[in-house]
């Protein structure tokens, strides 16, 4: 006994691990037979009688991969693409209930069998019904041959008409079609129509619009919770990312509500590709709207994270980067949701080629302005905040983007240069100044003495080493030259400083240093004056200085030369230039 029990078990497996390896790989990736509509008649038959036994056998994969290759013959152009592979499925039931109901099919009759009547190779039409198979013309099915589109948006219609006939012998008696459960619990009295559609589907309508609303309003009510939670919280990214989603996400509940709703109401026919195209246009705004504000969020996000490192090319970047993710998410986001009405996005951009050398013309420029931002960023002639100065613009640099840079001036206007002259343009960066020259001329009066003007020359030099922005190893202190109406003292000297404003500062405290120091020395600024001496006319032959002999005023030349008791030749000793200092 237990060793037949032995021999059942291992037979029992033995068949079952045989059943199973009895379908070959290569028939899971079989083409789809469609040359001719003979072909795609077989093919649809043979799949759904295949759909039909592997639902008697509850082996739901197996049905999935049949009936997957029966809506394959179906042109499903004119369905909703939102609803086109449930549309296709219950398409493919009902013309097999429909064709096991009206006819038994004879493949000799069906071109290109030996008995098929007049084909013209673009339409064939079943036997006294109004069921086509047509030959595609365009898209990527072009040559193959579907059941019509006609066909497929009445598949339904044909079964209405046609339901209360028995199978015919030798047909494949149906494909196991069964009202869907919610249409089997609608009572008697929503049997009726309206506006030619049954009643349960027009107050269902009614709810599902009024129920996406609700669900709308209460997923907007559920986030304001969540935000009073999360200001709790120790990270405001959170609250930010509540805050982001408030507004979109409740179109994206409703919309999803909406879409069950269509589902399981079975609409079809013109409400249905009104409803549909609602659905599709406010689910894909609304996802538009929620991505744009998490691109926006992401964007702050990297811009903090920019402003915590110590180069500056991150923080240029990330403004542009905001730029193009926002670009990006609106332009792709329109193309998918154009897409996803039906409209064929690839042959319209196609299309779009016929002008592509004109466009290309015409966006000559943009490209000339995009290299010339990306050299602006591989060569860094300048950050965001530099002072630059170049084609008689000079201004501080306020943004770089993809096209232009933003420069706002100094009487507050803002600049919009092209990239494109910019990357061509000789800029003299002043913000990139490791030292800010300043460069003066401060005048004495004439009645200055000497050594006061020495003494002067002096001070003004302590004042600039005394100064913690000057730079100490090169600067100038020099009596410059007579002028018209005063002795000129050059002062040249740098500064060191981060910006414009700590240099017009340091600027002025050496100013006011400066003028302490005439204060002390008794010494008066020059201002242009003139002097006008009157005296009466003397003899011509009259000289002047004629009190001085010759050999007096001989003499007194020669206590300056060299050697002589009033020669200084190197000053005083009051004032040591500052390049000559120990």
């Amino acid at each position: 006994m237990l060793r037949f029990c032995l021999c059942l078990f291992f037979t029992l497996i033995s068949a079952s691990l045989t059943a199973a390896n009895s379908t070959k790989p290569t028939d899971l990736l079989r083409p789809v037979k469609t040359e001719s509509p003979q072909d795609t008649m077989k093919t649809f038959l043979g799949a759904m009688n295949e759909y039909k036994v592997q639902l008697a056998k509850n082996e739901s994969d197996a049905a999935e991969r049949a009936i997957n290759r029966a809506i394959r013959t179906l042109d499903l152009s004119e369905t909703s693409l939102m609803l086109r592979t449930n549309q296709g499925r219950e398409a493919a039931v009902f013309l097999k209930e429909v064709i096991d109901r009206v006819i038994v099919i004879n493949y000799d009759y069906i071109p290109p069998g030996p008995k098929a009547e007049t084909f013209d190779g673009q339409r064939w039409r079943l036997k006294n019904t109004e069921i086509v198979i047509a030959k595609q013309t365009e898209g990527e099915r072009q040559g193959e041959f579907l059941f019509s589109a006609d066909t497929v948006t009445r598949a339904e219609e044909f079964y209405d008409l046609v339901k209360d006939l028995p199978y015919l012998s030798g047909s494949g008696g149906g494909a196991g079609y069964r009202k869907p459960w919610l249409e089997r619990q609608m009572p008697d009295w929503l049997g009726g129509e309206w506006f030619g559609y049954p009643k349960w589907q027009m107050i269902g309508l009614f709810i599902a619009i009024l129920a996406g609303l609700l669900v709308k309003q209460l997923g907007e009510l559920l986030l304001r919770l969540a935000k009073r939670l999360a200001k709790g919280s120790k990270s405001q990214w959170d609250d930010q990312l509540l805050e982001t989603a408030e507004g979109p996400i409740g179109y994206v509940m409703a919309s999803g509500l909406w879409f069950l709703s269509l589902y399981l109401l079975r609409l079809e026919g013109i409400v249905l590709n009104i409803f549909a195209t609602i659905v599709q246009l406010v689910f894909s705004m609304a996802l538009i709207w929620l991505v744009y504000r998490l691109s926006d969020l992401w964007s702050r996000y990297l811009a903090e994270l920019a402003s915590r490192t110590e180069t500056e090319l991150d923080d240029m970047l990330v403004p542009l980067f905001q730029r193009a993710i926002r670009i990006f998410v609106l332009v792709f986001g329109v193309l998918i949701a154009i897409q996803n009405l039906g409209v064929n996005v690839m042959s319209l951009i196609a299309g779009l080629g016929l002008g592509g050398l004109a466009f290309a013309l015409a966006a000559k420029d943009t490209a000339a302005n995009l290299f010339g931002s990306i050299m602006i960023f591989t060569d860094q002639p300048f950050r965001v905040g530099d002072w630059i100065k170049f084609a008689g613009v000079e201004g501080t640099v306020e943004e770089v983007g993809f096209r232009s840079t933003r420069i706002r001036t100094f009487y507050d206007s803002l600049i919009t240069v092209p990239n494109a002259v910019i990357a061509n343009a000789n800029i003299d960066n002043l913000g990139r100044r490791q030292y800010r020259r300043v460069k003066a001329t401060i005048g004495l009066t004439y009645g200055t003495s000497p050594e006061a003007l020495e003494a002067f020359l002096e001070g003004a030099k302590k004042i600039i080493q005394a100064n913690a922005s000057t730079r100490k190893d090169y600067f100038h202190v020099v009596f410059e030259g007579y002028g018209a109406y005063s002795l000129d003292i050059m002062l040249y000297f740098f500064l060191k400083v981060p910006s414009w404003a700590d240099e017009l500062v340091e600027r002025q405290n050496i100013y006011l240093e400066l003028m302490r120091l005439a204060k002390e020395l008794k010494v008066d600024f020059a201002f242009p004056t003139q002097t006008l001496h009157v005296q009466q006319e003397s003899p011509k032959h009259e000289l002047q200085n004629d009190s001085s002999t010759m050999d007096e005023l001989r003499t007194i030349a020669m206590k300056f030369a060299k050697g002589g008791n009033a020669s200084r030749p190197q000053g005083v000793g009051l004032f040591i230039p500052p390049h000559r200092e120990p």
